[in-house]
């Protein structure tokens, strides 16, 4: 229905279509009133584990290599999952890559910033500059003092905001999600009723509202909020979304009800799982063998459990959980798991 082939470069980092399996286990435990089943974006690239900003960056690269940037520059705190893709990305193209890893979690691990998604954005070889400012969401300072810097020792730096979200391009990857699950309704005979995914810099939720506008299915993508800041991702994923709409040529209207958000299970603040988010980690994994973070899926899994719970997806529906990725960043909260 929207074919971003013909409008936008892309530049190919994933290893294609990301695969959906049913998550039967999960479905029956949950009292088998609906069928549950997960998109594995965490499993579409080779590139230090995926995730959803890569499919993001395969149509913002080909406008860094167009520029003749040299420098990849992004934000994120310091268990991001996307300064970890954005590193893997420069690698693979050649680029050097400079990231500013803010204070984003009240977390206290001693080995939070020495494992996962921070252990391999070293290894990956990025520049990385660390900062004490906590979490936003928006344009920040310390980003752009870093392209400065680039600039200043005679770079290029390609401006990649936090979750390549605030980016002119940063929608398109996941229209492109929505237009890969109409093929893969079309071979498995139905389509979803709803798609579950976490919301916090807003792209991925708002790619995915303008990509299923084009069977009239915006206002079935269920975005949970992770980023204890409703209010502000609500209004970044609407603007995110309007913009991009516009951009591929939607040829219709996308509102603030286009955006679902449900802000219920963010608590008790960003980066900082609740209880009942260590419990829908450990369900997930011990029902389905897929495992999920403390940031982000391991609270669109909650949500989804709870809501299943509560009744509130009509019986026989069918929904896809959308999942982005973002496993490495359970290293940095070993403490919660000692006994498993």
């Amino acid at each position: 229905m929207l074919d971003l082939e013909e409008k936008f470069r892309r530049y190919p980092l994933t290893f294609g279509r990301t695969p959906i399996e049913r998550l039967a286990r999960l479905s029956e435990y949950l009292g088998g009133r609906v069928e549950i089943y997960a998109k594995r974006e965490d499993c579409n690239s080779g590139l230090a584990f995926g995730g959803n900003k890569i499919r993001k960056l395969e149509y913002l690269i080909p406008d860094a290599i167009a520029q003749n940037c040299d420098t990849l520059v992004t934000i994120g705190g310091v268990q991001s999952n996307h300064t970890r893709q954005v590193a893997a990305v420069a690698a693979k193209i050649g680029m050097k890559c400079r990231l500013v890893q803010e204070s984003w979690t009240n977390w206290n691990d001693s080995v939070y910033d020495r494992v996962g998604n921070i252990l391999m954005s070293r290894i990956l070889g990025a520049e990385i500059e660390f900062c004490s400012d906590g979490f936003d969401i928006g344009i920040r300072r310390s980003w752009e003092a870093a392209m400065e810097d680039v600039r200043r020792r005679g770079g290029k730096p390609y401006a990649i905001p936090a979750g390549a979200s605030d980016h002119p391009l940063g929608g398109l990857g996941f229209v492109g999600f929505a237009e890969e699950v109409r093929q893969q309704e079309a071979e498995m005979g139905f389509t979803f009723d709803h798609i579950v995914v976490c919301s916090v810099t807003g792209s991925t939720q708002a790619g995915m509202v303008v990509g299923f506008a084009a069977d009239g299915r915006a206002r079935r993508v269920l975005g949970i909020d992770a980023s204890a800041a409703p209010e502000r991702t609500h209004a970044q994923i609407l603007r995110i979304a309007q913009n991009t709409a516009e951009k591929v040529g939607l040829g219709k209207e996308i509102t603030a009800e286009d955006v679902v958000l449900n802000s219920s299970y963010a608590y008790p603040e960003y980066g900082v799982p609740s209880d009942e988010t260590v419990e829908a980690i450990r369900l997930c994994a011990r029902l389905e063998g897929m495992m999920t973070d403390p940031v982000y899926e391991g609270k669109s899994m909650q949500g989804m459990i709870d809501l299943v719970k509560k009744d509130a997806f009509p019986t026989g529906s069918k929904i896809l959980y959308a999942h982005l990725g973002g496993v490495p960043a359970i290293n940095g909260y070993s403490s919660l798991f000692r006994d498993g």
